[in-house]
């Protein structure tokens, strides 16, 4: 498959039999910013979609030899094209044919006539959202890393105060290889809640959570709100995190896994570091040295014991320190 990460335009495919409608559509489009490809039928739209693989198609329902119901259908049964998001174009204001369309596999709906207005406004949503369920991961839902670098580049251009909460789960493979994927994925998914509630509940309209992978999260906030979250995160999962461990386990304070050479060696149960950069504006040029300055803190908080919340030193002479 193509890849068009690093082109500025979006190419939009318009597929429509009636000439004056995608000339219509491809003038707005344009005039918009979008590179625009046209299709006068579903046959020739499916050969180009596996030629050029849009960022949008913009299908009409009615046209001859294949509609635009059987375009969509053979779309979404290709894995190379089953993500391409669609909106469906058609003169009918039927219910059962949007019913249908989005059953099979639209994302949206446009019912001519329309605005200029209202489509522009539909083709950026979608692609919008598009845009973010490719960086999302797909485990958590949370934006993903070039979605992460994307907010982290914005704060630091525009010279807004923020932090950054670098929060990583300690002994996380040792528990993973332990009790197997399955519940390495549940606390995965344990952690994301714990963060999704304590931003909701203490963290302002403006604040970002990320899912760089695996057990690392990132959340963006004010800085008078970090350590108010980064504290609720880690009491939260300190007590909530046993229900995810046998009694046996609990009772003993460690696990006891056996090495390749059979030998014993005893890991201490799961806790949490967060690494916690500050940056009052215009300090920090770059995302990565966020980046940096957190992955060293992080170092620094994982040879504590427990779960720690680690910050850049306020007093001379130390690299970071324990809040």
């Amino acid at each position: 498959m193509h890849r068009r990460e690093d082109r500025d335009k979006r190419k939009i495919l318009v597929v429509d039999d009636e000439e004056h409608i995608r000339k219509i559509l491809q003038f707005q489009l344009e005039k918009h910013g979008y590179d625009v490809k046209i299709a006068e039928n579903g046959e020739i739209a499916v050969e180009m979609v596996r030629r050029e693989f849009p960022d949008l198609i913009m299908l009409d329902l009615m046209m001859p030899k294949i509609d635009g119901f059987e375009v969509c259908r053979r779309l979404r049964s290709d894995f190379q094209t089953s993500q391409i998001p669609i909106i469906m174009l058609t003169a009918k204001s039927d219910l059962n044919d949007k019913i249908k369309g989005l059953q099979g596999g639209a994302n949206d709906y446009l019912v001519k006539p329309y605005s200029n207005e209202e489509m522009i406004l539909r083709v950026r949503n979608v692609l919008e959202w598009s845009e973010k369920q490719k960086n999302a991961n797909p485990l958590t839902g949370f934006a993903g890393n070039k979605a992460i670098e994307k907010e982290l580049q914005r704060r630091i251009e525009r010279g807004e105060a923020f932090a950054f909460l670098y929060i990583d789960i300690d002994n996380f493979k040792a528990y993973n290889d332990y009790y197997g994927y399955h519940k390495g994925d549940e606390s995965i998914l344990f952690l994301a809640d714990i963060i999704t509630e304590s931003v909701n509940s203490l963290g302002g309209a403006n604040d970002f959570v990320g899912h760089i992978g695996g057990d690392d999260f990132i959340v963006i906030t004010s800085l008078e709100r970090a350590e108010f979250i980064s504290r609720q995160i880690i009491d939260e999962f300190d007590k909530g995190s046993l229900v995810l461990l046998s009694e046996e386990d609990i009772r003993r304070g460690y696990l006891e896994i056996r090495s390749r050479l059979g030998e014993i060696r005893r890991i201490p149960l799961m806790s949490l570091t967060i690494a916690l950069v500050v940056d009052e504006g215009s300090r920090l040029k770059h995302f990565a040295q966020v980046s940096d300055i957190a992955s060293e803190l992080k170092k620094f908080g994982k040879g504590m014991t427990g779960s720690v919340v680690v910050r850049e030193r306020r007093k001379e002479n130390a690299p970071a320190e324990k809040i």
